[in-house]
Protein backbone atom coordinates (compact mmCIF):
# COMPACT_ATOMS: atom_id res chain seq x y z
CA UNK A 1 0.00 0.00 0.00
CA UNK A 2 1.34 3.74 -1.11
CA UNK A 3 2.35 5.86 1.73
CA UNK A 4 -0.35 8.88 2.15
CA UNK A 5 1.32 12.02 1.00
CA UNK A 6 1.86 14.60 3.79
CA UNK A 7 0.30 17.75 1.70
CA UNK A 8 -2.12 17.82 -0.68
CA UNK A 9 -2.26 20.73 -2.87
CA UNK A 10 -5.97 21.47 -4.44
CA UNK A 11 -6.24 23.46 -7.80
CA UNK A 12 -9.83 24.92 -8.47
CA UNK A 13 -10.48 26.75 -12.17
CA UNK A 14 -13.18 28.14 -14.20
CA UNK A 15 -12.35 29.68 -17.31
CA UNK A 16 -9.14 31.32 -15.94
CA UNK A 17 -6.26 29.16 -18.05
CA UNK A 18 -3.47 32.66 -17.99
CA UNK A 19 -3.84 32.45 -14.19
CA UNK A 20 -4.01 28.41 -14.30
CA UNK A 21 -0.76 28.20 -16.13
CA UNK A 22 1.19 30.41 -14.01
CA UNK A 23 -0.32 28.46 -10.81
CA UNK A 24 0.34 24.88 -11.93
CA UNK A 25 3.85 26.01 -12.81
CA UNK A 26 4.64 27.14 -9.55
CA UNK A 27 3.70 23.35 -7.54
CA UNK A 28 5.81 21.98 -10.60
CA UNK A 29 8.53 23.44 -10.09
CA UNK A 30 8.51 22.90 -6.00
CA UNK A 31 12.18 21.36 -5.31
CA UNK A 32 9.93 19.48 -2.72
CA UNK A 33 7.80 16.82 -3.93
CA UNK A 34 6.56 14.59 -1.43
CA UNK A 35 2.76 15.71 -2.19
CA UNK A 36 -0.29 15.41 -4.67
CA UNK A 37 -1.78 17.69 -7.00
CA UNK A 38 -5.25 17.58 -6.98
CA UNK A 39 -6.70 20.19 -10.33
CA UNK A 40 -11.18 21.01 -10.18
CA UNK A 41 -12.13 22.69 -13.05
CA UNK A 42 -15.61 23.95 -13.71
CA UNK A 43 -16.09 22.85 -17.04
CA UNK A 44 -14.40 25.81 -18.51
CA UNK A 45 -14.54 26.42 -22.27
CA UNK A 46 -11.39 28.84 -22.57
CA UNK A 47 -8.85 26.07 -23.25
CA UNK A 48 -7.81 25.34 -19.27
CA UNK A 49 -9.31 22.21 -19.92
CA UNK A 50 -6.73 21.16 -23.05
CA UNK A 51 -4.06 22.51 -20.60
CA UNK A 52 -4.83 20.16 -17.70
CA UNK A 53 -4.83 17.46 -20.10
CA UNK A 54 -1.44 18.20 -21.56
CA UNK A 55 0.09 18.19 -18.08
CA UNK A 56 -2.09 15.05 -16.86
CA UNK A 57 1.23 13.29 -15.82
CA UNK A 58 2.46 15.54 -13.20
CA UNK A 59 -1.57 15.67 -11.50
CA UNK A 60 -2.39 13.11 -9.33
CA UNK A 61 -6.16 13.47 -9.98
CA UNK A 62 -8.30 16.10 -12.06
CA UNK A 63 -11.80 16.62 -13.28
CA UNK A 64 -13.63 19.32 -15.78
CA UNK A 65 -17.51 19.22 -15.27
CA UNK A 66 -19.59 21.69 -13.73
CA UNK A 67 -19.87 22.67 -10.22
CA UNK A 68 -21.86 24.96 -8.20
CA UNK A 69 -19.16 27.18 -7.02
CA UNK A 70 -15.82 27.76 -5.71
CA UNK A 71 -16.88 25.90 -2.35
CA UNK A 72 -18.17 22.86 -4.13
CA UNK A 73 -15.06 22.74 -6.30
CA UNK A 74 -13.03 23.03 -3.34
CA UNK A 75 -15.38 20.52 -1.28
CA UNK A 76 -14.95 18.12 -4.42
CA UNK A 77 -11.21 18.28 -3.88
CA UNK A 78 -11.01 17.65 -0.65
CA UNK A 79 -13.33 14.25 -0.44
CA UNK A 80 -10.45 12.64 -2.92
CA UNK A 81 -7.42 14.04 -1.27
CA UNK A 82 -5.15 11.59 0.27
CA UNK A 83 -2.82 14.23 2.28
CA UNK A 84 -3.07 14.60 5.67
CA UNK A 85 -2.62 18.26 5.14
CA UNK A 86 -5.10 20.21 2.74
CA UNK A 87 -3.30 23.51 0.75
CA UNK A 88 -5.90 25.37 -1.40
CA UNK A 89 -3.96 27.31 -4.50
CA UNK A 90 -6.41 28.08 -6.91
CA UNK A 91 -5.85 29.55 -10.29
CA UNK A 92 -4.41 32.79 -9.99
CA UNK A 93 -2.85 32.25 -6.81
CA UNK A 94 1.08 31.43 -7.02
CA UNK A 95 3.72 29.72 -4.46
CA UNK A 96 5.97 32.05 -3.27
CA UNK A 97 9.35 30.64 -4.83
CA UNK A 98 10.35 27.04 -5.69
CA UNK A 99 11.60 26.36 -2.15
CA UNK A 100 8.01 27.32 -0.52
CA UNK A 101 6.78 23.65 0.34
CA UNK A 102 10.06 22.36 1.38
CA UNK A 103 10.59 25.02 3.57
CA UNK A 104 6.62 24.91 5.74
CA UNK A 105 6.91 21.05 5.23
CA UNK A 106 8.72 20.19 8.57
CA UNK A 107 6.37 22.54 10.69
CA UNK A 108 3.39 20.72 9.87
CA UNK A 109 3.53 17.63 11.79
CA UNK A 110 1.54 18.37 15.50
CA UNK A 111 -0.82 20.89 14.54
CA UNK A 112 -4.07 21.63 13.18
CA UNK A 113 -3.30 24.26 11.26
CA UNK A 114 -0.49 26.29 10.19
CA UNK A 115 -0.03 29.68 8.46
CA UNK A 116 1.99 32.05 6.90
CA UNK A 117 2.61 35.26 5.09
CA UNK A 118 0.66 36.22 2.26
CA UNK A 119 2.13 38.39 -0.80
CA UNK A 120 -0.88 40.65 -1.63
CA UNK A 121 -0.73 41.67 -5.20
CA UNK A 122 -3.01 45.04 -5.92
CA UNK A 123 -3.42 46.51 -9.29
CA UNK A 124 -2.81 49.94 -8.58
CA UNK A 125 -0.17 51.89 -6.52
CA UNK A 126 -0.41 49.72 -3.79
CA UNK A 127 1.32 46.90 -5.56
CA UNK A 128 2.57 43.84 -3.62
CA UNK A 129 1.94 43.97 0.11
CA UNK A 130 2.93 41.29 3.03
CA UNK A 131 0.19 39.73 5.12
CA UNK A 132 0.98 37.79 8.19
CA UNK A 133 -2.23 37.79 9.08
CA UNK A 134 -2.77 37.20 12.90
CA UNK A 135 0.99 36.88 12.87
CA UNK A 136 1.20 34.75 15.51
CA UNK A 137 -0.92 36.27 18.03
CA UNK A 138 -2.90 34.11 20.34
CA UNK A 139 -5.88 32.65 18.30
CA UNK A 140 -9.57 33.02 19.77
CA UNK A 141 -12.50 34.09 19.42
CA UNK A 142 -11.78 37.25 18.97
CA UNK A 143 -9.57 36.84 15.95
CA UNK A 144 -12.35 35.99 13.62
CA UNK A 145 -14.85 38.67 14.60
CA UNK A 146 -12.17 41.22 13.64
CA UNK A 147 -10.32 38.99 11.11
CA UNK A 148 -9.25 36.40 9.49
CA UNK A 149 -6.33 33.84 8.63
CA UNK A 150 -5.45 34.00 5.09
CA UNK A 151 -6.89 30.65 3.26
CA UNK A 152 -4.24 30.84 0.76
CA UNK A 153 -1.55 30.78 2.99
CA UNK A 154 -2.90 28.15 5.32
CA UNK A 155 -2.58 24.08 5.99
CA UNK A 156 -5.15 22.31 7.18
CA UNK A 157 -5.09 19.01 8.33
CA UNK A 158 -7.78 16.57 6.40
CA UNK A 159 -8.99 15.43 10.23
CA UNK A 160 -10.43 19.30 10.39
CA UNK A 161 -12.91 18.92 7.52
CA UNK A 162 -13.68 15.38 9.09
CA UNK A 163 -14.52 16.83 12.65
CA UNK A 164 -15.96 19.93 11.61
CA UNK A 165 -17.77 19.16 8.38
CA UNK A 166 -17.03 20.95 4.38
CA UNK A 167 -16.80 24.48 3.44
CA UNK A 168 -20.33 25.72 3.66
CA UNK A 169 -21.47 26.08 -0.01
CA UNK A 170 -24.26 28.49 0.65
CA UNK A 171 -21.77 30.77 1.31
CA UNK A 172 -20.02 32.75 -1.70
CA UNK A 173 -16.78 33.98 -0.22
CA UNK A 174 -16.20 33.44 3.97
CA UNK A 175 -17.03 29.82 4.41
CA UNK A 176 -13.09 29.33 5.26
CA UNK A 177 -13.57 31.73 7.21
CA UNK A 178 -16.25 30.46 8.86
CA UNK A 179 -14.64 26.63 9.43
CA UNK A 180 -11.07 28.78 11.42
CA UNK A 181 -14.09 30.33 13.38
CA UNK A 182 -15.49 26.81 14.44
CA UNK A 183 -12.28 25.13 14.62
CA UNK A 184 -10.01 27.86 16.10
CA UNK A 185 -12.45 30.44 17.86
CA UNK A 186 -15.46 27.95 19.49
CA UNK A 187 -12.78 24.89 19.88
CA UNK A 188 -9.25 24.01 20.41
CA UNK A 189 -7.33 23.12 16.92
CA UNK A 190 -3.81 23.76 17.49
CA UNK A 191 -2.91 26.71 15.58
CA UNK A 192 1.02 27.56 14.31
CA UNK A 193 2.63 30.42 12.61
CA UNK A 194 5.92 30.41 10.42
CA UNK A 195 7.32 33.55 9.45
CA UNK A 196 7.68 32.20 5.81
CA UNK A 197 6.06 33.54 2.43
CA UNK A 198 3.67 31.41 0.89
CA UNK A 199 1.99 32.94 -1.60
CA UNK A 200 0.97 35.77 -3.91
CA UNK A 201 -2.82 36.62 -4.16
CA UNK A 202 -4.26 38.57 -6.59
CA UNK A 203 -6.89 41.04 -4.43
CA UNK A 204 -9.17 41.72 -7.67
CA UNK A 205 -11.04 38.42 -6.85
CA UNK A 206 -14.37 38.24 -5.54
CA UNK A 207 -13.01 37.64 -2.02
CA UNK A 208 -11.88 41.28 -1.95
CA UNK A 209 -15.82 42.07 -2.04
CA UNK A 210 -15.94 43.54 1.28
CA UNK A 211 -19.46 44.51 1.76
CA UNK A 212 -20.45 40.74 0.69
CA UNK A 213 -17.95 39.32 3.15
CA UNK A 214 -19.17 41.66 6.39
CA UNK A 215 -22.85 40.54 5.12
CA UNK A 216 -21.85 36.91 5.25
CA UNK A 217 -19.87 37.10 8.15
CA UNK A 218 -22.73 38.77 10.25
CA UNK A 219 -25.06 35.59 9.30
CA UNK A 220 -22.50 33.18 10.40
CA UNK A 221 -22.13 34.91 13.79
CA UNK A 222 -25.95 34.71 14.09
CA UNK A 223 -26.03 31.04 13.70
CA UNK A 224 -23.07 29.80 15.37
CA UNK A 225 -21.71 31.64 18.10
CA UNK A 226 -23.89 31.30 21.12
CA UNK A 227 -25.90 34.48 21.98
CA UNK A 228 -24.48 34.87 25.82
CA UNK A 229 -20.92 34.43 24.62
CA UNK A 230 -21.10 36.57 21.89
CA UNK A 231 -22.75 39.39 24.32
CA UNK A 232 -19.96 38.62 26.94
CA UNK A 233 -16.92 39.55 24.14
CA UNK A 234 -18.84 42.53 23.15
CA UNK A 235 -18.82 43.25 26.55
CA UNK A 236 -15.01 42.61 26.69
CA UNK A 237 -14.45 44.28 23.82
CA UNK A 238 -16.06 47.54 24.96
CA UNK A 239 -13.76 47.37 28.22
CA UNK A 240 -10.79 46.70 26.20
CA UNK A 241 -11.43 49.41 23.84
CA UNK A 242 -12.21 52.04 27.18
CA UNK A 243 -9.01 50.56 28.88
CA UNK A 244 -6.86 51.78 25.55
CA UNK A 245 -8.47 54.59 25.01
CA UNK A 246 -6.27 57.87 25.05
CA UNK A 247 -8.44 59.19 27.76
CA UNK A 248 -8.11 56.44 30.00
CA UNK A 249 -4.17 56.34 29.03
CA UNK A 250 -3.40 59.98 30.51
CA UNK A 251 -5.50 58.91 33.52
CA UNK A 252 -2.78 55.53 34.31
CA UNK A 253 -0.24 57.95 33.43
CA UNK A 254 -1.34 60.57 36.10
CA UNK A 255 -2.26 58.57 38.61
CA UNK A 256 1.69 57.04 38.73
CA UNK A 257 2.18 60.31 40.55
CA UNK A 258 1.47 60.77 44.39
CA UNK A 259 -0.49 63.32 44.54
CA UNK A 260 -2.91 62.63 41.51
CA UNK A 261 -3.23 58.97 43.15
CA UNK A 262 -4.63 60.72 46.56
CA UNK A 263 -7.11 62.82 44.17
CA UNK A 264 -8.26 59.84 42.14
CA UNK A 265 -8.65 57.65 45.32
CA UNK A 266 -11.04 60.80 46.59
CA UNK A 267 -13.10 60.94 43.15
CA UNK A 268 -13.30 57.35 43.33
CA UNK A 269 -14.90 57.41 47.42
CA UNK A 270 -17.14 60.46 46.19
CA UNK A 271 -18.62 58.50 43.59
CA UNK A 272 -18.77 54.54 44.48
Amino acid sequence: MAKAPLISIITVNLNNLEGLKKTMQSVFEQTWQEFEYIVIDGGSTDGSKEYIESNKDKIDYWVSEKDKGVYNAMNKGIKIAKGEYLYFLNSGDILYDTLTLKKIAPNLKGNDVVYGNLIKVYRDERGEQVDKGVNGEDVSLKTFIKGNLNHQATFLTKNIFEKYGLYDESLKIVSDWKLYLIALGLNNAKVKYKNIPIAYYDMAGLSSNIRLRDEERRYVIKNEIPLPLFLDYLELRRLEEKLNSPRYQKFEQTDKKGISRKLHSIIFRLFS
